[in-house]
């Protein structure tokens, strides 16, 4: 007996309306999701840095007395509830995206088993967000936070390439053949940005904006530190400014071109912003657009990089 015949009525005539191929609905929910996680992660810096990481200074409730932020509490609580809040909508794409699935379950198990891990992140970064309120804003444990998003970032891209049939196992399109080197140097790249990330966050919680006036810092050399998360940061450019030298040498076109130049222009951003806020005081808002540019980082280097991949070597 099928599984489809042994669910109730009602749910087979649910399911017989959903989709049986990768349409448009699921494609836009992927792009969704990519732009949620980003979003998040904008929020949850702009929580940290206008010192609101304790505006809910409890969890899971955002005080002993209400689920919900108060009046009394101010932008504050009213910026880390809406922080928390950002979370439930993204569970909602995921959870929408894998009812979207169902009928493809086991054909697209790559779109499905992404939706899934996007969607069993959320509890798992809920409780990371709990434990950091309840540390009071522990430094190491804010990092892990968001490295768990960084993470996400890079899934959520994968899934995109995944449902527009850019990548993976059931590509719709032909890439262009690249030189060989490409591939290394695109996955050298993802992995400098990652590291390059990682190091991120020890600057962060050597530094000022903590999430709160009271929030303890790692202790840590933040100048010697700021020094050695530029090494990385050197080697993207590096390698990010060689990928559109060989695409320029080679006469290559198509998406990987598109996928080198961005990389150019997300790596020479995140260097104009490290080096500004590095030279006048780490403004807020500059370390803001600072996290923004290490989302779009990691999603430019994870499309370079699986395009690279994805593509037949000449």
């Amino acid at each position: 007996m099928s599984t489809a015949s042994r669910l109730p009525k009602t749910v087979q005539r649910f399911t017989s309306k959903l989709p049986t191929d990768v349409n448009r609905t699921i494609r836009r929910l992927s792009v969704l999701s990519l732009i949620g996680q980003t979003v998040l992660v904008v929020t949850g810096g702009a929580v940290r840095l206008t010192a609101s990481g304790l505006g809910c200074p409890t969890w899971p409730r955002c005080t002993s007395d209400s689920l919900v932020n108060t009046p009394e509490m101010g932008i504050h609580g009213f910026i880390e509830f809406g922080n928390r809040l950002l979370t439930f909508a993204l569970a909602a794409v995921a959870a929408l995206m894998l009812v979207y699935l169902w009928n493809l379950r086991k054909e697209r198990r790559d779109l499905f088993l992404l939706a899934l891990g996007l969607l069993a992140s959320i509890p798992a970064q809920a409780v990371i967000g709990g434990i950091t309120v309840l540390s009071g804003l522990n430094p190491w444990v804010v990092g892990l936070h968001f490295l768990v998003s960084m993470a996400l970032v890079v899934f959520a891209t994968l899934l995109v390439n995944r449902a527009y049939g850019r990548t993976g196992r059931f590509m719709n399109r032909s890439l262009v053949p690249l030189p060989a080197v490409l591939r290394p140097a695109m996955l050298a790249v993802a992995v400098f940005s990652a590291i390059a990330v990682m190091l991120g966050v020890v600057v962060t919680g050597a530094g000022p904006h903590a999430g709160d006036a009271d929030a303890p810092r790692n202790d840590l050399d933040w100048d010697l530190f700021s020094h050695i998360h530029a090494v990385p940061a050197y080697l993207i450019t590096a390698g990010s400014l060689f990928a559109v030298y060989v695409v320029f040498r080679h006469k290559i076109a198509g998406p990987f071109r598109t996928a080198a130049h961005l990389m150019v222009a997300v790596t020479v951003l995140q260097a104009v912003i490290g080096f500004t806020q590095y030279y006048n005081g780490i403004p807020a808002l500059m370390v803001g657009a600072h996290m923004l540019g290490a989302a779009l980082l990691m999603s430019a280097s994870t499309n370079a990089a699986d395009l690279a991949k994805a593509s037949p070597v000449k």
